[in-house]
């Protein structure tokens, strides 16, 4: 058990949200749940609500399995930055360079080729599905259908211009992965994601419809109260972006790899700055507050920027959300199709996430400032700005006293060595980073302080 739970209040608020799972659950005549909380390289809490099987009276666990359906497409994303980071293709590269059979109709013939980043960005104007009704019918196409079709089918939109979403799209990037590796996408993330990471309880090719720990999959709540079992699904050819199954337990190893930047072998699958990379955004969406990384569906929400997907599958809705920067995230898989695990996971950061941050980030107290620091105190001027150095709230720092809001743009002073400083802010435009150097006279006076590249000197006043 995580030592954190019994720290400030995240016990509480396990029981919290717990109480108000279970009640949400039977007014709802929700099946089951499964949902965890990740901090850093840790699964703090996990637990399962109702039943993985009503009929049978089996209740739903951590290592109770649910089909992820679209998270999918996190695992095929991950595999293409392995093999461009193994130098073997890059994103920028037209998809007819690996899969030369790739032929469609083109609406927009003067768009730029479709990309391999195109298809995880979901910016390649390509259909949303194959050519086929798999999503009412619950009969998926083959691999070879999927290509076969390809020719009847046309491109929606011109090549990065809106974005859309696509399953056709990275069923394609699955076979790119096949194609480069010369192993089938199956395979493929079974060797270099799922076995490094531990990933045990994790399917890439379909679960068995027998498996002991499979969650029975239900449709949704009909006004009657009733609830009709779904048909068990085979994504077949579209595979790489919808056909995966796990576990609360092993999805959590996922999201923890999302925080480490150790040296790539073993159970660092990908480098700490290709996941990086994969976090940012490369498309934004006109809102300004949501768009797409590579693979990952990228928010912001209360000033923190969160990465993740959703999944929907017949009988399944679940939900993977991450913030990078704190090392949490939240896992909500459910087994019904109006299972809304978002709505679980947005109270499990409210609630639980935010009690362990107060734990885990428990600001120190301050030590007495440097008493030595007043001989930088004062005010500094070029021909281009003014700058005034000054001792608040326990730090050194170096504010522009002529802005509307001086604490925006507010430097911290990091001392490295005798009268030498690292400027420490948020504004990547300034020279956050750089060195701030007081020349100091032999009398111990500040005969001018040089930021950057650049210098000040000493003012009495302005």
């Amino acid at each position: 058990m995580s030592e954190i739970l019994n720290q400030g209040d995240v016990a509480s608020n396990i029981d919290l949200l717990s109480a108000w799972i279970e009640s949400r659950m039977t007014y709802r005549g929700q099946p089951g749940l499964s949902i965890g909380v990740v901090y850093d390289q840790e699964l703090v809490w996990a637990q399962g609500f109702g039943y993985a099987n009503v009929e049978q009276e089996i209740e739903a666990t951590t290592q109770t399995i649910y089909r992820i359906a679209s998270i999918t497409k996190l695992f095929t994303s991950t595999a293409l930055l392995q093999l461009r980071d193994a130098g073997k293709l890059q994103l920028d590269d037209p998809i007819t360079r690996h899969i030369p059979w790739f032929k469609v109709q083109h609406r927009y013939p003067d768009a730029p080729p479709i990309t391999i980043q195109h298809l995880i960005t979901h910016t390649s104007g390509l259909p949303r599905e194959a050519a086929f009704p798999y999503w009412t019918t619950a009969e998926f196409p083959t691999r070879e259908q999927v290509r076969e079709a390809l020719a009847e089918q046309e491109t929606i939109l011109p090549t990065e211009t809106e974005w859309k979403y696509s399953n056709l799209a990275v069923s394609l990037a699955g076979e790119i992965v096949a194609a480069v590796s010369g192993q089938e996408y199956v395979a493929y993330v079974q060797e270099h994601i799922l076995d490094p990471l531990e990933m045990g309880s994790t399917f890439v090719k379909t679960v068995d419809a027998e498996h002991p720990n499979l969650a029975a999959a239900y449709g949704r709540r009909m006004p009657d109260g009733s609830r009709e079992m779904s048909p068990f699904t085979d994504c077949q050819g579209i595979t790489p972006a919808a056909n995966m199954a796990t576990t609360v337990e092993d999805l959590a190893r996922f999201a923890m790899l999302q925080f480490r930047d150790e040296s790539v072998g073993g159970r660092q699958v990908l480098r700490g700055s290709t996941l990086r990379e994969m976090h940012r955004v490369h498309w934004l969406d006109p809102n300004w507050r949501e768009g797409w990384g590579l693979g990952f569906r990228v928010s912001r929400n209360n000033n923190k920027t969160y990465v993740g997907h959703g999944g929907a599958v017949r009988g399944y809705r679940t939900h993977i959300k991450i913030c990078p920067a704190d090392k949490t995230a939240v896992i909500a898989l459910t087994n019904a199709d109006d299972g809304l695990p978002d709505v679980y996971v947005e109270k499990g950061f409210q609630w639980v996430v935010s009690a362990i941050l107060k734990v885990v980030k428990l600001v120190p107290e301050k030590s007495d400032p440097d008493p030595n620091w007043q001989l930088y105190v004062g005010k500094y001027q070029s021909a281009w700005t003014d700058a005034q150095v000054m001792v608040l709230n326990g730090d050194l720092v170096l504010i522009d006293p002529s802005m509307l809001n001086p604490t925006a743009n507010l430097g911290k002073l990091i001392p490295v060595a005798e009268h030498m400083f690292l400027l420490e802010c948020d504004d990547g435009g300034s020279n956050k980073g750089e060195h701030v150097v007081f020349d100091v006279d032999e009398s111990g006076v500040v005969q001018r302080v040089t930021v950057g590249q650049n210098y000040l000197n000493p003012v009495a006043e302005w």
